[in-house]
């Protein structure tokens, strides 16, 4: 090592950023680089003291923010939101048309029927979301790219299902920033523990300080989701009072400025010191966010929050209203358990049960508040399940055709866009790719798809990688 006087005075004095570059072969540095984005990789004004800090979109918004509802594993369409009589017709008839071999047309047990003044088709499994059919826009005409659940689960938060890259969530609060500086721009309520993973809220190659919160489950009753004790947010310090904390955060900001004087900046290691800056700043509002307690019975019940099938999603579709009222761009809530290969007709049902209700109160909470107008609420999973049994009561995977929904936002309600085949087999009209999806989704936050990129490797990176149309017909 080079011989440099130890007290650091000097132009040659050694700083933490070197020591990590040449301690351990540089590993250090990898992993540094990894969290928050190589230097040449940054985002202008990385080193701004805020750079979660509210940015102007490309045009006028339609909305403030995403709550993304993440129906892991896959919810079968032609039992939901696309009613096929055709299907019902030939139930148990050999699925020629699918060229199935031996396999045989499964109708869908549960009745549809139409709702609202918009006279959408909605399943009996959801009578209370129904109650909102005007306000909901239905994708019938969705397709992807592959029909296993961590590849397809990756391209619909991501865009990709080969290479990492940063997910929706990540891309939204990059080009937007967030309105409250004392949260993340972005939370992940429960994320999934496979299907993609962590990758489905990760920044990837974008700065650290623009990935997903992770937020899970206390298993003490004070929220719900699927996760566990040590998902939750470690944001306490045993060790110093508020006060000593920020001293100490203080004392480190003040020897990066000196050294960034005469050596500049790294920007992964910035990024770091950005994320214990947010950490610090989260123990101010995080704990009475988190707190449900402090919401009435009244509005615990219509969620569904307090006990029964419905607590663990309405616990978390009400943490999503709370985090979107405090400024929160993004809100990413799970709920698993759509994998129906067999026992569709119970497990189906049950599935629906966890989420109706919530759904259901959300909706109406949003708009109570004025807040559904600019929110907009995506609901579905990474692809549907196919018009033909697998056994006697189950359906297989199908990314081919399926449905998803958005309401709020800018979107049209009481509109159904795209069509499946009389079966449900396959999307043959209004398709959307999932780069479709994205585009449209970013412009309604104001953003163009094809200007916000971010330079990696040589090049520059965007959501909808090299394609991808923003469905105007969606479009209030």
């Amino acid at each position: 090592m080079s011989t440099k006087p130890c007290c650091g005075h000097g132009p040659n004095a050694s700083s933490r950023r070197e020591v990590l570059r040449t301690f351990g072969s540089g590993f250090g540095l990898l992993a540094l680089g990894a969290m928050g984005g190589l230097k040449e990789l940054a985002l202008p004004g990385l080193q701004d003291a805020d750079p979660l800090a509210p940015k102007a979109p490309h045009f006028a918004a339609r909305a403030q923010r995403v709550i993304w509802l993440n129906m892991a594993g896959a919810p079968s369409h032609v039992d939901t939101f696309d009613w096929k009589p055709k299907l019902q017709e030939d139930d148990g008839k050999l699925a020629t048309a699918a060229r199935r071999g031996n396999s045989r047309w499964l109708g869908s047990p549960f009745k549809f029927a139409q709702h609202g003044q918009s006279g959408q088709w909605i399943s009996e499994l959801f009578p209370k979301l129904a109650t909102h059919a005007d306000k909901l826009c239905i994708l019938n005409g969705m397709t992807t790219d592959v029909p296993a659940h961590a590849q397809a689960s990756l391209m619909m938060h991501t865009g990709s299902f080969q290479f990492v890259r940063p997910s929706v969530g990540a891309w939204t609060v990059y080009g937007l920033g967030t309105k409250n500086r004392n949260l993340p721009g972005f939370v992940s309520l429960s994320p999934p523990a496979g299907g993609g993973g962590s990758q489905v809220y990760g920044s990837a190659f974008l700065p650290a300080i623009y990935q997903g919160q992770r937020i899970g489950v206390s298993r003490g009753g004070g929220f719900a989701g699927g996760g566990s004790d040590e998902a939750l947010p470690n944001i306490d310090n045993e060790h110093f009072s508020a006060t000593g904390q920020r001293e100490q955060l203080d004392f480190v900001q003040e020897l990066n400025r000196e050294r960034m004087k005469r050596t500049g900046g790294d920007a992964g290691t910035e990024g770091v010191i950005e994320a214990a800056e947010l950490a610090f700043r989260m123990q101010t509002e995080v704990p009475e966010l988190l707190d449900i307690s402090k919401e009435t019975a009244a509005t615990r019940a219509a969620y569904g929050a307090d006990g029964g099938e419905t607590a663990n999603f309405g616990r978390q579709c009400l943490l999503a209203r709370r985090f979107a009222e405090k400024g929160v761009r993004f809100i990413q809530l799970t709920q698993g358990g759509w994998d129906h290969h067999r026992n569709l007709k119970a497990d189906l049902a049950r599935s629906t049960t966890r989420v109706d209700q919530p759904i259901a109160a959300l909706l109406a909470d949003l708009e109570a508040r004025g807040m559904l107008k600019d929110t907009l609420v995506v609901w579905g999973g990474e692809f549907g399940r196919t018009p033909y049994a697998q056994g006697d009561d189950g359906r297989d995977h199908n990314h081919l055709g399926f449905t998803l929904w958005m309401a709020g936002g800018g979107v049209k309600g009481g509109l159904r866009y795209g069509a499946t085949d009389e079966y449900g087999a396959a999307a043959v009209d209004g398709k959307l790719t999932i780069q479709d999806l994205h585009a449209t989704i970013l412009h309604l936050m104001g953003m163009d798809h094809t200007r916000l990129t971010h330079r990696y490797a040589g090049r520059d990176f965007r959501l909808t990688n090299v394609s991808g149309e923003v469905a105007k017909p969606l479009l209030a």
